[in-house]
């Protein structure tokens, strides 16, 4: 079952450029590691040493956020879209502090 895995600019070396990835997989844990397989240092990234999500990567399904699902084992259905998305930190918007 083939998937798109939508990629975020600063892990865009992992894939030589490529801001799209097509992977199978029937759940994000096997997108993920079929992701890694292909293209080694995703894992890294995004999981801690006990293979749970980093904290500040957040991964949508569609619009879903897998966090409010099933985790990484939420499924996916053949031409789902997965997007990595790396939580963004900051001040005050406007810069008015």
């Amino acid at each position: 079952m083939s998937l798109t895995i939508r990629i975020p600019t600063t892990l865009r070396a992992l894939t030589t450029g490529n801001s799209t990835v097509e992977v199978e997989g029937t759940t994000v844990a096997e997108a993920l590691a079929n992701l890694e397989a292909a293209h080694p240092g995703f894992r890294e990234q995004l999981l801690e040493a006990d293979g749970s999500l980093r904290r500040f990567v957040n991964i949508f399904v569609s619009d879903d956020d897998i966090r409010f699902m099933q985790g990484l084992e939420t499924p996916v259905e053949p031409g789902s879209v997965v997007s990595i998305v790396p939580a963004v930190a900051g001040g005050a918007i406007g810069g008015d502090s």
